[in-house]
């Protein structure tokens, strides 16, 4: 701005600051139980799926997408390609049992293929283990290694 100050989230010189945008598009206005119907269970046995749980979308899903509302129209289209339920709530900006009680419905309805992974696996410590190196493999806003425990 010509007087000295910069708009809202610009950097010092007037641009946007550095990295890439966390997600474009407004935060939905919507409260998570409007959009489930009151709903905290995705299924009636109450058991919720994992955030690691692969979604993609059914060939009966995408045909019927403009049917769908707004936020199962948006799951559908997301899940052209295969993607876990922390993903799409991410990419959506829905709450992750928003996605996890409509990912249900859409599966049920069959308009999602849901791949729930193996838990055995998932419980192995040395996965866990390689994760943790890996996160800390990644260098942080200085570019310094974490290589302590």
């Amino acid at each position: 701005m010509s007087d000295g100050r910069t708009e809202s989230g610009a950097g010092e010189d007037g641009g946007r600051p550095p990295g890439p945008d966390p997600v474009v598009g407004p935060v939905a206005a919507v409260r998570p139980f409007l959009v489930t119907a009151g709903r905290v269970a995705p299924a009636p046995s109450g058991r919720t799926m994992p955030v690691e749980t692969q979604v993609v979308a059914t060939a009966e899903g995408l045909a019927v997408l403009d049917r769908l509302s707004f936020e199962q129209h948006d799951i559908v289209a997301a899940c052209r390609i295969p993607q876990s339920i922390a993903e799409i709530a991410a990419r959506l900006r829905l709450h992750l049992n928003v996605v996890r009680i409509l990912a249900e419905d859409l599966r049920t309805a069959g308009q999602l293929t849901v791949h729930v992974p193996d838990t055995d696996i998932t419980h192995d410590a040395s996965v866990l283990r390689r994760l943790i190196d890996g996160l800390r493999a990644i260098p942080d806003s200085r570019g310094v290694l974490r290589d302590t425990d």
